[in-house]
């Protein structure tokens, strides 16, 4: 596996680890990256959407960016391009602020990233979404971009929301017993990652239960059909109570390992 700091980086992050975040190197920067072997992006999409009264609209899009650079260090080859900050929300348009993308934009978008790093050095994408909603573009997109790219360039997308949502519940029973608590949405999952990278952000006199039913395939369709107001008054799906920093850490840990796994195991050995 290659070291992230074997390369010049312009600004350095926590315990002495190189910045992995393009928008953030120079050009120059990103040349002796690429030199090294640095050859996969990885591409975080978000969600500019409401998340209950106890969280910012900004919630997926921030769990994106930290994500994407857990990620990209675990691969260990890996630099990572700009969050994609609005995605498709059209199931919380019921709520004030939320924004929306159409699912062809959100591909013409992704399609447009890859367009960018194809034949610069980059061999490989790893396409993910911190938002739910992004995750029906995500299936088969795979297919959908190879005619569009120069060869050379793979595209691997993940785009299992279940292996997430256990991700979660796990983490949630293992550190604190709440594995019942995670619901997909503004939940102690949400919450608690929130208080472990954006604690300011998180009103917590304002948190509150949300549908705490089954969140099956069945309600997950009538969630993207008559929207999120339509299961739940307030936003949330899921229970917030009982979060904690140290929980949204194991959370995160927890889905930048499958993330890691999926890519590791679809692009076969890193040199």
């Amino acid at each position: 596996m290659l070291a992230a700091r074997n390369f010049r980086a312009g600004e350095r992050v926590g315990d002495d680890v190189s910045e992995l975040r393009i928008e953030h190197l120079t050009s120059p920067e990103i040349a002796d990256a690429l030199e090294v072997g640095m050859r996969t992006a990885v591409l975080p999409l978000g969600a500019t959407e409401q998340h209950g009264a106890h969280l910012p609209l900004s919630v997926d899009s921030d769990h994106a960016d930290r994500l994407a650079v857990l990620v990209a260090q675990r691969l260990g080859d890996a630099l990572v391009l700009p969050t994609v900050r609005v995605g498709c929300s059209s199931h919380h348009l019921g709520f004030p602020g939320t924004l929306s993308l159409r699912a062809e934009t959100l591909e013409a978008i992704c399609t447009d990233y890859c367009a960018s790093v194809a034949g610069r050095g980059f061999r490989r994408v790893l396409i993910f979404s911190a938002h739910i909603g992004n995750y029906p573009l995500l299936a088969g997109i795979e297919a959908r971009l190879a005619p569009q790219l120069p060869p050379g360039l793979d595209v691997v997308a993940f785009a299992d929301k279940a292996a997430v949502i256990d991700a979660w519940r796990n983490a949630a029973e293992r550190v604190a017993g709440l594995g019942d608590h995670v619901g997909g949405h503004a939940d102690v999952a949400e919450t608690s990652i929130m208080l472990a990278i954006r604690p300011g952000s998180v009103r917590r006199d304002r948190a509150a239960t949300g549908f705490t039913g089954a969140m099956d395939d069945e309600m997950l369709q009538r969630v993207f059909t008559s929207g999120v107001e339509a299961i739940s008054a307030n936003g949330v799906l899921g229970d917030p109570h009982g979060m904690s920093p140290e929980l949204g850490l194991a959370c995160l840990d927890a889905v930048a390992d499958l993330l890691a796994a999926h890519g590791r195991a679809r692009y076969g050995p890193l040199t």
